[in-house]
Protein backbone atom coordinates (compact mmCIF):
# COMPACT_ATOMS: atom_id res chain seq x y z
CA UNK A 1 0.00 0.00 0.00
CA UNK A 2 1.60 3.05 -0.78
CA UNK A 3 1.32 6.72 -1.97
CA UNK A 4 -3.13 6.79 -2.07
CA UNK A 5 -3.49 9.97 -3.51
CA UNK A 6 -6.09 12.44 -5.29
CA UNK A 7 -4.16 14.38 -8.25
CA UNK A 8 -6.37 16.47 -11.27
CA UNK A 9 -9.87 14.36 -11.19
CA UNK A 10 -8.34 11.08 -10.23
CA UNK A 11 -7.85 8.62 -7.31
CA UNK A 12 -4.44 6.97 -7.40
CA UNK A 13 -3.57 3.87 -5.83
CA UNK A 14 0.30 2.22 -5.83
CA UNK A 15 0.73 -1.10 -3.99
CA UNK A 16 3.61 -3.41 -3.86
CA UNK A 17 3.41 -5.92 -6.55
CA UNK A 18 6.06 -8.51 -8.10
CA UNK A 19 5.48 -8.26 -11.85
CA UNK A 20 7.03 -11.61 -12.20
CA UNK A 21 5.54 -14.34 -9.61
CA UNK A 22 2.35 -14.47 -7.64
CA UNK A 23 5.07 -14.74 -4.24
CA UNK A 24 7.34 -11.94 -2.32
CA UNK A 25 10.12 -10.73 -4.40
CA UNK A 26 11.38 -8.07 -7.16
CA UNK A 27 9.08 -5.32 -5.19
CA UNK A 28 8.05 -3.01 -7.61
CA UNK A 29 5.03 0.22 -7.56
CA UNK A 30 1.91 -0.96 -9.51
CA UNK A 31 -0.39 1.48 -10.08
CA UNK A 32 -4.43 1.67 -10.75
CA UNK A 33 -6.56 5.25 -10.90
CA UNK A 34 -10.07 5.69 -10.62
CA UNK A 35 -12.92 8.54 -10.49
CA UNK A 36 -14.93 6.54 -7.91
CA UNK A 37 -12.87 4.48 -5.52
CA UNK A 38 -15.02 2.03 -7.15
CA UNK A 39 -14.05 1.35 -10.45
CA UNK A 40 -10.14 0.99 -11.37
CA UNK A 41 -8.18 0.81 -14.42
CA UNK A 42 -4.69 -1.00 -14.09
CA UNK A 43 -2.03 1.32 -15.28
CA UNK A 44 2.04 0.46 -16.05
CA UNK A 45 4.43 0.24 -13.63
CA UNK A 46 5.03 3.36 -11.61
CA UNK A 47 8.31 3.00 -10.08
CA UNK A 48 10.41 0.10 -10.30
CA UNK A 49 13.96 -1.10 -8.62
CA UNK A 50 16.02 -0.18 -11.21
CA UNK A 51 18.59 1.31 -8.97
CA UNK A 52 21.33 0.82 -6.53
CA UNK A 53 19.29 1.86 -3.58
CA UNK A 54 15.85 0.07 -4.49
CA UNK A 55 17.94 -2.81 -6.31
CA UNK A 56 15.90 -5.39 -3.25
CA UNK A 57 12.70 -3.38 -3.90
CA UNK A 58 10.76 -0.25 -3.87
CA UNK A 59 8.87 -0.10 -0.85
CA UNK A 60 6.12 1.46 0.70
CA UNK A 61 5.80 5.30 0.79
CA UNK A 62 3.72 8.12 0.48
CA UNK A 63 2.34 11.09 -1.29
CA UNK A 64 2.79 14.67 -0.46
CA UNK A 65 0.60 17.32 -2.49
CA UNK A 66 2.67 20.87 -2.42
CA UNK A 67 0.67 23.90 -1.70
CA UNK A 68 1.31 24.46 -5.56
CA UNK A 69 -0.17 21.33 -6.96
CA UNK A 70 3.20 19.73 -7.40
CA UNK A 71 3.02 15.75 -6.20
CA UNK A 72 5.93 14.55 -4.01
CA UNK A 73 6.69 11.10 -3.39
CA UNK A 74 9.03 9.37 -0.54
CA UNK A 75 9.38 6.09 -0.58
CA UNK A 76 11.84 3.57 0.62
CA UNK A 77 14.15 1.49 -1.06
CA UNK A 78 16.71 -1.38 0.08
CA UNK A 79 19.63 -1.76 -1.49
CA UNK A 80 21.84 -4.25 -2.63
CA UNK A 81 22.77 -5.00 0.78
CA UNK A 82 19.44 -4.70 1.84
CA UNK A 83 20.18 -1.48 3.79
CA UNK A 84 16.86 0.47 4.04
CA UNK A 85 17.28 4.01 2.79
CA UNK A 86 14.10 6.75 1.44
CA UNK A 87 14.43 8.10 -1.85
CA UNK A 88 12.51 10.66 -3.52
CA UNK A 89 10.29 10.34 -6.99
CA UNK A 90 8.31 13.16 -9.03
CA UNK A 91 5.89 12.86 -12.08
CA UNK A 92 7.86 13.19 -15.10
CA UNK A 93 5.05 15.10 -16.66
CA UNK A 94 2.68 17.11 -14.07
CA UNK A 95 0.16 17.60 -16.77
CA UNK A 96 -0.57 14.02 -17.04
CA UNK A 97 -3.61 13.08 -14.51
CA UNK A 98 -3.15 9.46 -14.78
CA UNK A 99 0.92 9.94 -13.83
CA UNK A 100 1.53 7.46 -15.91
CA UNK A 101 5.42 8.13 -16.08
CA UNK A 102 7.67 9.07 -12.91
CA UNK A 103 11.43 10.02 -12.47
CA UNK A 104 13.81 9.54 -9.88
CA UNK A 105 15.43 12.18 -7.74
CA UNK A 106 18.95 12.21 -9.29
CA UNK A 107 19.87 12.98 -4.85
CA UNK A 108 18.24 9.61 -3.99
CA UNK A 109 18.98 8.52 -1.55
CA UNK A 110 17.88 11.50 0.59
CA UNK A 111 17.65 9.98 3.98
CA UNK A 112 20.01 7.20 5.47
CA UNK A 113 19.42 5.54 8.94
CA UNK A 114 20.76 7.40 11.44
CA UNK A 115 23.22 6.50 14.26
CA UNK A 116 21.93 3.81 16.45
CA UNK A 117 19.48 2.45 14.28
CA UNK A 118 19.33 -0.60 12.37
CA UNK A 119 20.46 -0.43 8.92
CA UNK A 120 17.20 -3.08 8.02
CA UNK A 121 14.97 -1.00 10.68
CA UNK A 122 14.28 2.14 8.97
CA UNK A 123 11.31 2.22 6.40
CA UNK A 124 8.19 3.51 5.10
CA UNK A 125 7.90 7.28 5.10
CA UNK A 126 4.66 9.22 5.51
CA UNK A 127 2.79 11.93 3.78
CA UNK A 128 4.83 15.15 5.07
CA UNK A 129 2.22 17.56 6.66
CA UNK A 130 3.42 21.61 6.93
CA UNK A 131 4.87 23.17 10.16
CA UNK A 132 3.97 27.38 9.32
CA UNK A 133 6.17 28.20 12.51
CA UNK A 134 9.52 27.15 11.20
CA UNK A 135 8.25 27.70 7.19
CA UNK A 136 9.55 23.98 7.05
CA UNK A 137 8.02 20.52 6.15
CA UNK A 138 8.05 16.71 8.66
CA UNK A 139 8.49 13.52 7.63
CA UNK A 140 7.58 10.62 10.13
CA UNK A 141 9.90 7.17 9.69
CA UNK A 142 9.11 4.11 11.54
CA UNK A 143 11.42 1.95 13.38
CA UNK A 144 12.85 0.01 16.31
CA UNK A 145 15.12 0.20 19.29
CA UNK A 146 15.91 -3.18 20.94
CA UNK A 147 18.33 -1.24 23.40
CA UNK A 148 15.11 0.05 24.64
CA UNK A 149 13.23 -3.11 25.72
CA UNK A 150 12.34 -3.55 22.15
CA UNK A 151 10.68 -0.24 21.64
CA UNK A 152 8.49 0.86 18.77
CA UNK A 153 9.77 4.83 18.03
CA UNK A 154 8.73 6.94 15.27
CA UNK A 155 11.82 8.90 14.10
CA UNK A 156 10.48 12.91 12.93
CA UNK A 157 12.92 14.27 9.82
CA UNK A 158 12.47 18.54 8.67
CA UNK A 159 12.80 19.66 5.52
CA UNK A 160 12.15 22.38 3.00
CA UNK A 161 13.00 21.21 0.02
CA UNK A 162 12.49 17.32 0.15
CA UNK A 163 15.85 16.69 -1.15
CA UNK A 164 17.80 17.95 2.44
CA UNK A 165 16.80 16.78 5.51
CA UNK A 166 17.53 17.31 9.61
CA UNK A 167 16.41 14.37 12.15
CA UNK A 168 14.65 15.95 15.05
CA UNK A 169 15.68 15.54 18.69
CA UNK A 170 14.27 12.82 20.21
CA UNK A 171 11.09 10.81 18.95
CA UNK A 172 7.86 11.41 17.92
CA UNK A 173 6.37 8.88 20.21
CA UNK A 174 7.89 4.79 21.53
CA UNK A 175 5.94 2.01 23.18
CA UNK A 176 8.26 -0.53 25.08
CA UNK A 177 7.97 -4.01 23.55
CA UNK A 178 6.06 -3.55 20.79
CA UNK A 179 9.01 -3.70 18.05
CA UNK A 180 9.20 -2.50 14.72
CA UNK A 181 6.23 0.04 14.05
CA UNK A 182 6.27 -0.68 9.96
CA UNK A 183 3.70 1.88 7.80
CA UNK A 184 3.33 4.29 10.60
CA UNK A 185 0.68 6.88 9.68
CA UNK A 186 0.33 10.62 11.69
CA UNK A 187 -2.70 12.90 10.69
CA UNK A 188 -5.37 15.28 12.69
CA UNK A 189 -8.92 14.47 13.00
CA UNK A 190 -11.35 17.34 13.94
CA UNK A 191 -13.23 16.79 17.37
CA UNK A 192 -15.83 18.56 15.87
CA UNK A 193 -17.49 17.67 13.18
CA UNK A 194 -17.56 14.72 10.42
CA UNK A 195 -15.37 16.99 7.80
CA UNK A 196 -11.78 15.61 7.42
CA UNK A 197 -9.20 17.47 7.64
CA UNK A 198 -5.78 18.36 5.41
CA UNK A 199 -2.83 16.49 7.02
CA UNK A 200 -1.04 19.96 7.57
CA UNK A 201 -4.27 20.73 9.26
CA UNK A 202 -2.27 22.85 12.60
CA UNK A 203 -2.75 21.41 16.47
CA UNK A 204 -5.37 22.76 18.56
CA UNK A 205 -8.69 23.38 20.10
CA UNK A 206 -10.61 21.03 18.15
CA UNK A 207 -8.00 18.89 16.21
CA UNK A 208 -6.36 15.76 17.38
CA UNK A 209 -3.89 13.59 15.55
CA UNK A 210 -3.53 9.81 15.19
CA UNK A 211 -0.74 8.11 15.19
CA UNK A 212 -1.02 4.50 13.97
CA UNK A 213 1.29 1.75 13.44
CA UNK A 214 1.71 -1.60 11.88
CA UNK A 215 3.16 -4.37 14.13
CA UNK A 216 5.89 -6.33 12.22
CA UNK A 217 5.79 -9.13 15.35
CA UNK A 218 1.95 -9.87 15.39
CA UNK A 219 1.06 -8.15 11.91
CA UNK A 220 -1.79 -6.06 13.24
CA UNK A 221 -2.67 -2.11 12.72
CA UNK A 222 -2.79 -0.30 15.75
CA UNK A 223 -3.35 3.44 16.83
CA UNK A 224 -4.38 5.88 19.17
CA UNK A 225 -5.34 9.10 19.08
CA UNK A 226 -3.31 12.37 21.49
CA UNK A 227 -2.31 15.69 21.02
CA UNK A 228 1.14 17.08 18.81
CA UNK A 229 3.00 19.42 19.88
CA UNK A 230 5.58 20.39 16.58
CA UNK A 231 7.75 23.01 18.80
CA UNK A 232 8.68 19.82 20.69
CA UNK A 233 8.04 17.33 18.19
CA UNK A 234 6.04 15.04 20.94
CA UNK A 235 2.70 13.08 20.33
CA UNK A 236 1.30 12.17 23.51
CA UNK A 237 -1.83 9.68 23.69
CA UNK A 238 -4.95 10.84 25.24
CA UNK A 239 -5.20 7.58 26.99
CA UNK A 240 -1.82 5.55 27.60
CA UNK A 241 -3.45 2.50 28.69
CA UNK A 242 -3.85 2.61 25.20
CA UNK A 243 -1.38 3.41 23.54
CA UNK A 244 0.21 2.68 20.21
CA UNK A 245 0.49 -1.28 19.80
CA UNK A 246 -1.14 -2.26 23.22
CA UNK A 247 -5.04 -0.58 22.42
CA UNK A 248 -6.97 0.19 19.57
CA UNK A 249 -6.81 -1.69 16.35
CA UNK A 250 -8.50 -0.59 12.41
CA UNK A 251 -9.59 -4.33 12.52
CA UNK A 252 -9.65 -7.19 14.26
CA UNK A 253 -9.44 -9.36 10.95
CA UNK A 254 -7.13 -10.64 8.01
CA UNK A 255 -6.12 -5.89 7.95
CA UNK A 256 -2.22 -4.61 7.68
CA UNK A 257 -0.02 -1.91 6.15
CA UNK A 258 -3.18 0.71 6.16
CA UNK A 259 -2.68 4.02 4.56
CA UNK A 260 -4.92 7.04 4.71
CA UNK A 261 -4.58 10.48 2.45
CA UNK A 262 -6.98 13.15 2.50
CA UNK A 263 -9.97 13.74 -0.07
CA UNK A 264 -9.96 17.51 -0.88
CA UNK A 265 -13.09 17.13 -2.70
CA UNK A 266 -14.95 15.48 -0.41
CA UNK A 267 -12.98 16.75 2.55
CA UNK A 268 -12.55 13.14 4.11
CA UNK A 269 -9.86 11.23 5.53
CA UNK A 270 -9.87 8.05 3.56
CA UNK A 271 -8.68 4.62 5.06
CA UNK A 272 -7.27 1.48 2.55
CA UNK A 273 -5.84 -1.68 3.71
CA UNK A 274 -4.00 -4.67 2.61
CA UNK A 275 -5.70 -8.33 3.40
CA UNK A 276 -3.08 -10.99 3.31
CA UNK A 277 -5.44 -13.85 3.10
CA UNK A 278 -5.02 -17.08 4.48
CA UNK A 279 -3.70 -19.08 0.98
CA UNK A 280 -0.95 -20.96 0.92
CA UNK A 281 1.94 -20.03 -1.58
CA UNK A 282 1.06 -22.79 -4.19
CA UNK A 283 -2.37 -21.82 -3.91
CA UNK A 284 -1.44 -17.84 -4.72
CA UNK A 285 0.71 -19.14 -7.93
CA UNK A 286 -2.26 -21.27 -8.95
CA UNK A 287 -4.42 -18.30 -8.91
CA UNK A 288 -1.39 -16.12 -10.39
CA UNK A 289 -2.13 -13.23 -7.56
CA UNK A 290 -1.42 -13.10 -3.92
CA UNK A 291 -3.27 -10.56 -1.69
CA UNK A 292 -5.78 -7.80 -2.06
CA UNK A 293 -6.93 -4.40 -0.88
CA UNK A 294 -9.71 -3.95 1.29
CA UNK A 295 -12.57 -1.45 0.18
CA UNK A 296 -11.91 2.06 1.30
CA UNK A 297 -13.17 3.45 3.96
CA UNK A 298 -13.94 6.87 5.41
CA UNK A 299 -12.53 7.60 8.74
CA UNK A 300 -13.27 10.25 11.18
CA UNK A 301 -13.48 11.38 15.05
CA UNK A 302 -15.83 9.62 17.22
CA UNK A 303 -17.64 12.58 18.92
CA UNK A 304 -19.99 10.31 21.04
CA UNK A 305 -17.00 8.32 23.06
CA UNK A 306 -14.36 11.07 22.45
CA UNK A 307 -11.85 7.92 22.70
CA UNK A 308 -11.72 6.45 19.19
CA UNK A 309 -12.07 6.71 15.73
CA UNK A 310 -15.27 5.76 13.39
CA UNK A 311 -15.20 3.86 9.80
CA UNK A 312 -17.37 3.43 7.20
CA UNK A 313 -17.01 1.82 3.58
CA UNK A 314 -16.50 5.04 1.58
CA UNK A 315 -20.20 6.66 0.21
CA UNK A 316 -19.44 5.53 -3.60
CA UNK A 317 -19.79 1.68 -3.05
CA UNK A 318 -23.35 2.41 -2.48
CA UNK A 319 -23.32 2.84 -6.27
CA UNK A 320 -23.17 -0.94 -7.09
CA UNK A 321 -26.35 -1.44 -5.07
CA UNK A 322 -28.85 -2.12 -8.53
CA UNK A 323 -31.90 -2.67 -6.54
CA UNK A 324 -33.10 -3.20 -2.79
CA UNK A 325 -35.87 -4.42 -0.50
CA UNK A 326 -36.44 -2.60 2.53
CA UNK A 327 -37.88 -3.74 6.40
CA UNK A 328 -38.46 -0.85 8.95
CA UNK A 329 -40.23 -0.27 12.02
CA UNK A 330 -39.90 -4.15 13.30
CA UNK A 331 -40.08 -4.76 16.39
CA UNK A 332 -38.49 -7.71 18.57
CA UNK A 333 -39.52 -8.60 21.26
CA UNK A 334 -37.47 -10.72 23.69
CA UNK A 335 -37.06 -14.76 22.69
CA UNK A 336 -38.97 -13.81 19.55
CA UNK A 337 -37.93 -14.95 16.17
CA UNK A 338 -38.42 -12.89 13.21
CA UNK A 339 -38.10 -14.43 9.73
CA UNK A 340 -37.68 -12.11 6.37
CA UNK A 341 -37.85 -13.21 3.07
CA UNK A 342 -34.69 -11.51 1.61
CA UNK A 343 -33.93 -14.00 -1.53
CA UNK A 344 -30.24 -15.39 -2.24
CA UNK A 345 -26.88 -13.70 -2.72
CA UNK A 346 -28.30 -11.13 -0.71
CA UNK A 347 -26.11 -8.15 0.82
CA UNK A 348 -28.06 -7.21 4.44
CA UNK A 349 -27.45 -3.83 5.99
CA UNK A 350 -28.75 -3.71 9.56
CA UNK A 351 -29.13 -0.89 11.58
CA UNK A 352 -30.53 -1.95 15.03
CA UNK A 353 -31.38 0.42 18.20
CA UNK A 354 -30.78 -1.63 21.23
CA UNK A 355 -29.90 -1.71 24.57
CA UNK A 356 -26.46 -3.00 25.59
CA UNK A 357 -26.96 -3.48 28.87
CA UNK A 358 -30.07 -5.70 28.36
CA UNK A 359 -30.20 -7.07 24.93
CA UNK A 360 -28.33 -9.46 22.55
CA UNK A 361 -29.33 -8.93 18.95
CA UNK A 362 -28.45 -12.17 16.62
CA UNK A 363 -29.02 -11.74 12.93
CA UNK A 364 -28.98 -15.09 10.96
CA UNK A 365 -28.64 -15.11 7.30
CA UNK A 366 -29.33 -18.62 5.58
Amino acid sequence: MSGPTYYKGWYHLFYQYNPDSAVWGNITWGHAVSRDLVHWLYLPLAVVPDRWYDANGVWTGSATTLPDGRLVMIYTGATMESVQVQNLAFPADPDDPLLVHWVKSEYNPVIVPPSGIGLKDFRDPTTAWYVPTDSAWRVAIGSKNDSQHHAGVVLVYRTTDFVSYELLPGVLHSVTGTGMWECVDFYPVSTESAVGLDTSAASGPGVKHVLKASMDDNKHDYYAIGTYAAASNSWVPADPEKDVGIGLRYDYGKYYASKTFYDPVKERRVLWGWIGETDSERTDLRKGWASLQTVPRTVLFDQKTGRNLLQWPVEEVESLRLSSQEFSNISITAGSVVPLDIGKATQVRSLNSVDPRSCLLVLFVT
